[in-house]
């Protein structure tokens, strides 16, 4: 196997795709067995709702003329493009941060194949209390959410950047 593919951030890339393989699947589950506004109800705080989503997060300009679609697109596009970027320069050495930004690459490709094929994001899962629902998502916003989280864990959790007394080179012992 080559080298790009085992010493590289990129060995992590089937996370990505076990995440696209796993979004598209729902969502087509959802398209051939729901209609429009369906709700069918799973536990007492949770439900299957087939919504689309025109806009980005939270339905974020979802009310725009359509040009948000190509916008949101183009952003996940080329984050996707970075993110690649970056995977391949990553070390070996690196564990947590390549997983974290290919969970979110995966959620990224999910979504903006949704804006490409639909024209707008295929959503479901629909959490709530009493009359409240959070925004439906799917699980494309679910590896998203984890990538994020991931990379905040990395961040407190990373020695890179914080210089203890044993790394002072100044002289003083």
């Amino acid at each position: 196997m080559p080298k790009l593919l085992t010493d590289t951030g990129l060995r992590f890339l089937w996370i990505s795709m076990v995440v696209i393989v796993v979004d598209l699947w729902t969502k087509y589950e959802v398209i051939g067995n729901m209609t429009l506004s369906e709700s069918i109800e799973v536990l007492p705080f949770f439900n299957l709702t087939y919504v689309r989503n025109y806009g980005a997060a939270f339905s974020f300009l979802h009310d725009a003329s359509g040009w948000q679609r190509w916008f949101f697109t183009a952003i996940a596009v080329s984050i996707s493009a970075v993110i690649l970027w970056w995977l391949k320069q990553a070390g070996k050495q690196q564990r947590l941060l390549p997983v974290a930004f290919c969970f979110i690459l995966g959620g990224a490709i999910g979504n903006v194949y949704d804006r490409l094929v639909h024209g707008y994001v295929i959503d479901f899962l629909d959490f709530y209390v009493g009359q409240w629902h959070w925004p439906a998502f799917n699980i494309a916003d679910s590896a998203i959410f984890i990538g994020a989280a991931l990379l905040i864990i990395d961040m407190l959790t990373s020695k890179n950047g914080k210089k203890s007394s044993l790394d002072d080179n100044s002289g003083v012992k």
